[in-house]
């Protein structure tokens, strides 16, 4: 048995699936503090809007390669054709919303960026620029949304971002660090 299969892990990652456990032991929860990062990861939380997150995760490349490695500026002079081109793009989540939604979400953060410096700042603030540490035990104390994320959500949504409901924008949360929801027995807890 492998050193990495022995380790304990939150109840999303155990297994044999290569993909979600690399993603949980390396990137899940740790504070990001890079822009475009955040923007990465605020699509992909949307985009996972009605699926796994497996999903997102197997097609993420191809999301990178569609959408400019996520740079904000190039997303949001994305023209309706480049758009329109994305939805024949099998190697995306080709819902039209979902879609659409990437370039007029990188326009809602230029606007962010310019008003508070960066995307950063910004989503940062609502956890006052600092990571709050969960301390759950089991899977099922984990919530899907807070009133934190509640209010991350109507803010959002007020400066015209889309795909960010309450529950989205818990996950984007703990995807970037903002909250450690890693359980108390896992190994990566303490880590992060």
């Amino acid at each position: 048995m492998s050193k990495t299969a022995e380790l304990k892990r939150c109840h999303w990652a155990e297994g044999s699936d290569a993909l979600m456990c690399a993603y949980h032991d390396i990137e899940w929860g740790v504070p990001l503090h890079d822009d475009r990062a955040l923007f990465e990861f605020l699509i992909l939380e949307g985009a996972q809007a009605g699926l796994s997150w497996r999903t997102v995760l197997t097609k993420r490349e191809n999301y990178r390669k569609a959408f400019h490695q996520f740079e904000i500026v190039r997303v949001a002079a994305m023209t309706d054709g480049e758009l329109e081109q994305r939805l024949l793009d099998p190697g995306i989540i080709r819902n039209r919303l979902k879609v659409s939604s990437t370039r007029g979400n990188a326009m809602a953060a230029l606007q962010v960026i310019e008003e508070f410096g960066s995307l950063e700042a910004y989503l940062w603030s609502f956890v006052n620029g600092k990571p709050l540490l969960n301390r759950w035990r089991d899977s099922s104390d984990v919530p899907a949304s807070t009133e934190l994320s509640d209010r991350m959500s109507k803010a959002l949504k007020k400066r015209g971002f889309r795909f960010v409901g309450s529950t989205i924008c818990y996950s984007l949360m703990q995807a970037t660090g903002m909250i450690n929801d890693h359980l108390t027995g896992c190994f990566r807890h303490r880590q992060v």
